[in-house]
């Protein structure tokens, strides 16, 4: 296992929660997530029983309801970060919306680690990053190519592409 253990929380696809630690990538190993709990074993569980590992603040294990508090599931406008905008749709909860890293970091994790990670809208709350299994994904809507501009190419739009207001008189 990894050096970096951080603190998840899986949520299994009929509802079953199970808390640990797991790297922030590379956890999956042909077809299982060997979950470090909290107890120090490993538990190893299958990634097609699997709807959704949580990258969290606090464990919160006297919640059974709702220990990953992701709060807003979807953006109230343009998001600031940078990224793919992702609307995810699963069979039995509401759509997720996240931002997903662009370039082959993206592609990688969805061939080789049949998922995807998105960082989800409340970056206040207690989830800072969801790795949702290719087999939980219903259906995935692309809202928008969020990016920012580099400084240096927009100064140079800004010089360039303004009108002059008044003709040179030579």
């Amino acid at each position: 296992m990894a050096s970096a253990q951080k603190k998840v929380i899986i949520r299994a696809a009929e509802g079953a929660l199970a808390w640990g630690y797991l790297p922030t990538e590379g956890f999956l190993r042909s077809g299982m997530v060997d979950l470090m709990g909290v107890d120090g074993k490993i538990i190893p569980i299958a990634i097609s029983e699997i709807r959704m590992i949580s990258y969290v603040r606090d464990f919160n294990l006297d919640d059974r309801e709702d220990p990953e508090r992701i709060g807003k599931r979807n953006f109230a406008a343009r998001p600031r970060g940078e990224g793919l905008w992702l609307r995810l749709y699963f069979n039995e909860t509401e759509p997720l919306e996240g931002l997903a890293e662009i370039g082959l970091g993206m592609v990688d994790s969805l061939i080789g680690e049949q998922g995807l990670f998105l960082t989800p809208p409340d970056t206040r709350g207690n989830t800072l990053r969801v790795f949702v299994p290719r087999a939980a994904i219903r259906a995935v809507e692309v809202l928008g190519f969020v990016t920012a501009p580099s400084k240096k190419l927009a100064a140079k739009a800004k010089v360039e592409g303004q009108a002059s207001l008044f003709e040179d008189s030579e």
